[in-house]
């Protein structure tokens, strides 16, 4: 039987997929954590686990009293 991956793994998943599909672009805020545990109807730190994850591997940038933002992608030699 396959493993299923923890709750706050699948949200991370979902959030890096809609940020490579454009919809949270470099440099734009995330929803709320609390309308982000509404959305995928979870709690509130199980979300937070998810996007302090993402913190953690510079994906996302907090900011204190102002909320979480998609970070800048350094420009890419073509």
């Amino acid at each position: 039987m396959p493993y299923a991956q923890p709750l706050w793994r699948q949200i991370r998943d979902d959030l890096r997929a809609k940020i490579r599909a454009g919809i949270y672009p470099p440099g734009s805020k995330l929803p709320s954590v609390r309308l982000l545990a509404d959305e995928y109807d979870t709690s509130h730190m199980t979300v937070r686990r998810a996007v302090d994850s993402m913190i953690e591997l510079d994906e996302l940038v907090g900011r204190t009293g102002i909320g979480v933002f998609v970070a800048e992608q350094p420009e890419q030699d073509s």
